[in-house]
């Protein structure tokens, strides 16, 4: 795979595991707000990782670290992704994939061959706002079969957004909430920037307030936190 970046230890990745993570180069959205740029565009890319330099980290941490997350970037573009995650398991760790959903019949796959034990998927959008967030035209069906093969997968998954004042408005969080009722996990993501003003926070905040009213009543389980 082409690996961009490699985080050894991570308390918050892998939901009650100490993981290290694995962030791939390439993605096909461009997401204006994206925080991993340099993991989006080729112009951008660092030299690849190797492979052989994880897993030598991995073969050493087995008593330690429990699973591996493999990230982007957007994962489901590599290749060699099942053969990467196959590795992994074959040492005794967990996996956990972050997706952006727009292949389901990877997604597929890689559940159809056990490779999973917990999945992530970013909800963008509303599925009718979704090319506005993420830059591209886009096959929402895909995106929707996706998070339906997480949600019948049988393994533990969480959908998550975040909200974005002057892209998002009150009632995209009312259309996911739809979108998303009876789902056992969904998490709210307030972005932050490092120099922002006091009305942009206060908008943030009140949008974020909005998706919370709405989401809570739809879904089982609601985390809020900052992305």
């Amino acid at each position: 795979m082409r690996i961009g970046g490699f985080q050894k230890l991570s308390f918050v990745d892998f939901p009650e595991r100490i993981a290290s993570v694995v962030f791939t180069q390439g993605c096909n959205w461009r997401c204006p707000w994206c925080h991993n740029p340099s993991l989006v565009y080729p112009e951008q890319f660092e030299a690849s990782i190797p492979e052989e330099e994880i897993f030598q980290y991995l073969k050493k941490r087995t008593s330690f670290i429990e699973g591996v997350v493999v990230s982007g970037g957007e994962p489901t573009l590599q290749n060699d992704l099942p053969a990467f995650l196959g590795k992994v398991r074959e040492l005794g760790y967990k996996t956990k994939l972050d997706t952006n959903g727009s292949y389901p019949a990877i997604i597929a796959s890689l559940l159809d061959d056990g490779l999973l034990d917990a999945i992530a998927m970013d909800i963008k959008a509303s599925p009718c706002n979704y090319p506005k967030i993420v830059g591209v035209p886009v096959d929402i069906g895909s995106i929707k079969v996706s998070a339906r093969l997480i949600r019948e997968s049988g393994i533990s998954y969480q959908f998550r957004t975040t909200v974005l004042p002057h892209l998002h408005q009150p009632e995209d969080g009312k259309a996911i909430a739809e979108w998303m009722e009876g789902v056992e996990h969904f998490s709210i993501q307030e972005f932050k920037t490092k120099e922002g003003s006091e009305t942009v926070a206060m908008e943030t905040t009140e949008l974020k307030e909005s998706f919370i009213c709405a989401l809570e009543k739809k879904v089982k389980r609601l985390t809020v936190g900052n992305a």
